[in-house]
């Protein structure tokens, strides 16, 4: 269902055609609404209040082009989903369409018989985002009161309706601490999964970065934390760490690579290669009430503008690792350097990746300044 498809475009005096891979996944964000207001929240700093959502139709539409296009899974996000009241009318569609459903949620907003519904259906999965284990600390971060038992609740209903649960952390200076009691926190969930993921400083994270960025010790020390309950909970649990950028040697692969395997729609229906691409000078974002998602995955300028690596400059164009991290993040690359196109600054080649691991090393030893909470509009 995955297999390569050629593309050919043909243009004056030439034809251009080579391979693009179908995709795999796809990333739904149905709503920005959220009763939750995370200063590391990946949604657009600009965020309007859903005047504009896609109607469940209108997903509908969108997740029989997916199955057709041949993705495999949907994450259902936002935002919160759960404040879709209409969510039971597009799973009950992705599910005829025989995708893999993970809902990723917060769980502040569900009751178990909403929950049971959804299993009912035919939903495959549910990934929980925790804040922290401390009470204090969850609601400090969320800025929403009496999250934590809310959590566990819902949790244990997961287990109860036999759904597999994944739990998913945020990590940074203000919850690094308890990386060990939150591994516990998440085996005594009866979770399946853990993604311990540190801040990804774009959006929301950027505005707080100094705020948030731990300490280089403290990453080193919750790494090895990590990894050593990888060891000893192998068969109980999947670990999924996602390192942080400042601290690195080398980038990451920007969703598995840019237009490679991964569709981001956001709830207005833009179509992109993920989430932060609208920052990036002269890109072109379509939109799936204008266009098939076909015609936007294999022709989208957006997403051939960062696509393979013809685009690339050294020293990516000529290293060993270009067709595994794939440049790195374009958004970060730009955020640091102006050019979207320049070496992710993770990288230990780039020529701003000292510059880029100091702007950490201060941040971080100094007291963080209150948060400048994620709110619409």
């Amino acid at each position: 269902m995955n297999e390569t498809t050629p593309v050919c475009e043909t243009q004056p005096a030439t034809t251009v055609c080579r391979d693009v891979r179908r995709p795999i996944g796809m990333l739904c964000e149905l709503t920005y609404r959220c009763p939750l207001q995370c200063p590391y929240c990946s949604n657009p700093v600009d965020i309007s209040r859903g005047r504009n959502e896609l109607s469940a139709a209108e997903w509908q539409d969108v997740l029989r082009q997916a199955a057709e296009l041949g993705v495999l899974q949907i994450h259902l996000s936002g935002g919160e989903p759960c404040l879709r009241q209409d969510l039971e009318e597009i799973l009950q569609t992705a599910v005829e369409v025989e995708l893999y459903t993970n809902l990723i949620t917060s769980g502040v907003t569900l009751t178990r018989d909403r929950l049971a519904r959804l299993a009912d259906i035919g939903l495959d999965h549910v990934q929980l985002s925790i804040q922290d284990v401390d009470p204090e600390g969850a609601d400090l971060i969320s800025n929403y009161k009496g999250g934590t038992e809310k959590k566990r609740d819902v949790a244990r209903w997961v287990k109860e309706l036999d759904l597999p649960l994944t739990v998913n952390v945020v990590v940074h200076r203000h919850n690094i601490e308890n990386t060990a009691r939150i591994i516990d926190y998440a085996v005594e969930l009866g979770a399946q999964r853990i993604e311990l993921a540190h801040v990804q400083y774009y959006a929301w994270a950027q505005l707080n970065r100094a705020a948030l960025i731990p300490t280089r010790e403290q990453f080193y020390h919750s790494v090895k934390i990590a990894n050593e309950a990888k060891e000893r909970l192998k068969g109980v649990m999947v670990f999924d760490v996602v390192a942080h950028d400042h601290y690195a040697k080398r980038p990451k692969p920007c969703m598995g690579g840019w237009g490679r395997s991964l569709i981001d729609i956001s709830p207005s229906g833009k179509m992109m290669p993920c989430q932060e691409c609208e920052t990036i000078p002269g890109i072109e974002i379509d939109n799936v009430r204008d266009r098939p998602l076909a015609d936007i995955w294999f022709k989208g300028q957006a997403f051939e503008m960062f696509r393979g690596t013809d685009w690339m400059k050294e020293p990516c164009k000529t290293c060993d690792r270009r067709e595994i991290d794939w440049g790195g993040c374009r958004c970060q690359a730009l955020a640091v350097t102006g050019d979207a196109a320049a070496t992710d600054p993770a990288c230990n080649l780039s020529p701003y990746h000292e510059e880029f691991a100091a702007i950490a090393e201060r941040e971080s030893r100094e007291a963080p300044p209150p948060f400048k909470y994620r709110r619409l509009g």
